[in-house]
C-alpha cells in the first residue's frame, strides 16, 4: 500500500538592514530616483558597503540631475543606520561615486533590435528595442498560499518584515537593523503540513538579555507571523543561537548588491538563471523578464491549468523575441505542457518594449521591491502579481484544444 512520503524543504530571508540587503536598497533608490526624472535613462548601478565605506558603481545614461550622495545618506538613514554605536553612520559615513554611461555597443543593440535592423519588425511597433543582454529568467508560481508561492519563502519574507515592523514602531526598541530568518517547512507528498524550524538572528543592543529577545521574538514576531495552525509541540525554534548578535551590518559583514537573488525569488524553490534584480532599468531582462515569468506562470496557475508552474525565457542581447520558452508543471498539469507555451505565445507579448507595456515598467517603483522579496508581495501592490489575464487564458486554451 502507498504510503505518504515526507520531506522537509527550508528558505530564507534577511532584513533591510543586512548589508547585502542595504546594497539592493541603495542601487533601487538610485533607480527609482532616474526614473523620477527620466523614465528611458538606462541604469544599470552597483553598490557595496564595507566598514564606514560605500561604494556606488556601474554605468547610468541619462540627461536628469540625481544627487547621488544625498540619496545614498537617505537610504541608509531609513534602514536604521544613523548612530555610529551601530557600526555605520548615514551622516558620517565615507560615499565613493564611480558611474560610468552604457557602452555604446550594448546601447546599440538595445535602442534598435535586431529583428528592426533587418526589417523584420516595425519601426513603430511598441519600441523596436533588443534584449539588454543575453540570459535566462524563470518565474514560479504554485498554489501552496494565496499568494501563490512556495510556504517556506513567504513565511521567511513575512518574519523579516516583521522583524523590521517592531524595531522601527518600537515594540521591540532594542533592536537593530540586521537579522536573518530561516523556515523549513515540512511536506506530505507535494502539500505542506507544518513548520518543523524556525531560525531568527535578530542584531540588538548589547544590554539585553538573551532570554528577552527570546520572549519578545517569540510573542511579537513569530506569534503575529506564522498561522498557529502550522506551529505544534514538536516545531523548533532557534532565536539567537550564537547567542549575542551586537555588530552587524557593514561593521560585521561586507555587502555588494545583487547577492541575494534568491531571498529575492522564490527561495530555492524553484530554479534561478542567476541574474541579479536591484539596481537595473527594465530594458535589463535579467529583472523585466523574469517579472514577466512570474507574471505569466502566476497566472497558468490562478487560471487552473496546472497546481505549480515554472516558466523558462531566454534571450539575446541585441535580439527583441525570446530564443526560447520553456514550461514545467511538475506533473500537475491539466493540459499539456506544448499547449501552456501556446497559451503563452498567444497571450503575453515577452519582447523587452512588450514586457515594460505590459506591466508598465517604466516609472519608480523599485525600491519598494529591494527587501522581503520581489515576489508574492501581500503589503504592496506590483504589476506582475496580477492575474488579469485568466479570462484570456481560459479563451484562447479553448481554441487550442479545439483546434487539436
Amino acid at each position: 500500500m502507498y504510503k505518504k512520503q515526507r520531506h522537509l524543504f527550508t528558505s530564507e530571508s534577511v532584513t533591510e538592514g543586512h548589508p547585502d540587503k542595504m546594497c539592493d536598497q541603495i542601487s533601487d533608490a538610485v533607480l527609482d530616483a532616474i526614473f523620477e526624472k527620466d523614465r528611458n535613462a538606462r541604469v544599470a548601478c552597483e553598490s557595496s558597503v564595507s566598514s564606514d565605506l560605500v561604494v556606488l558603481s556601474g554605468e547610468i545614461t541619462t540627461d536628469c540631475a540625481v544627487d547621488f550622495l544625498k540619496i545614498v545618506r537617505e537610504t541608509i538613514r531609513e534602514i536604521g543606520y544613523n548612530n555610529s554605536e551601530y557600526g555605520l553612520d548615514a551622516d558620517t559615513c565615507k560615499i565613493l561615486i564611480a558611474l560610468n554611461k552604457q557602452s555604446p555597443d550594448i546601447a546599440m543593440g538595445v535602442n534598435q533590435a535586431l529583428e528592426a535592423r533587418e526589417g523584420l519588425m516595425n519601426e513603430d511597433e511598441i519600441e523596436a528595442i533588443g534584449a539588454g543582454d543575453q540570459g535566462l529568467m524563470f518565474g514560479f508560481a504554485c498554489n501552496e498560499t494565496e499568494e501563490l508561492m512556495p510556504l517556506s519563502i513567504s513565511l521567511s519574507n513575512k518574519l523579516a518584515r516583521r522583524l523590521t515592523e517592531v524595531r522601527k514602531n518600537g515594540v521591540i526598541g532594542y533592536l537593530r537593523p540586521d537579522g536573518k530568518v530561516q523556515v523549513t517547512v515540512e511536506y506530505e507528498d507535494t502539500k505542506p503540513i507544518r513548520v518543523n524550524t524556525i531560525v531568527i538572528s535578530a542584531q540588538h543592543d548589547p544590554n539585553v538579555e538573551l532570554e528577552q529577545i527570546k520572549k519578545d521574538v517569540q510573542k511579537h514576531v513569530i506569534a503575529y507571523v506564522v498561522p498557529p495552525e502550522l506551529l505544534d509541540s514538536n516545531t523548533k525554534y532557534f532565536i539567537n543561537p550564537t547567542g549575542r548578535f551586537v555588530i552587524g551590518g557593514p561593521k560585521g559583514d561586507a555587502g555588494l548588491t545583487g547577492r541575494k537573488i534568491i531571498v529575492d525569488t522564490y527561495g530555492g524553490y524553484a530554479r534561478h538563471g542567476g541574474g541579479a534584480f536591484s539596481g537595473k532599468d527594465p530594458t535589463k531582462v535579467d529583472r523585466s523578464a523574469a517579472y514577466a515569468a512570474r507574471y505569466v506562470a502566476k497566472n497558468i496557475v490562478a487560471a487552473g491549468f496546472a497546481d505549480k508552474c515554472e516558466v523558462q525565457l531566454a534571450y539575446s542581447i541585441g535580439v527583441a523575441s525570446p530564443v526560447s520558452i520553456a514550461v514545467e508543471t511538475f506533473g500537475t498539469g491539466k493540459i499539456e505542457e506544448t499547449k501552456i507555451v501556446q497559451l503563452i505565445g498567444k497571450c503575453f507579448d515577452l519582447r523587452p518594449a512588450g514586457i515594460i507595456k505590459m506591466l508598465n515598467l517604466r516609472q519608480p517603483i523599485y525600491f519598494q521591491t529591494a527587501c522581503y522579496g520581489h515576489f508574492g508581495r501581500t503589503d504592496i501592490k506590483l504589476p506582475w502579481e496580477n492575474t488579469d489575464k485568466i479570462e484570456l487564458l481560459k479563451k484562447e486554451a479553448e481554441k487550442i484544444i479545439t483546434e487539436n
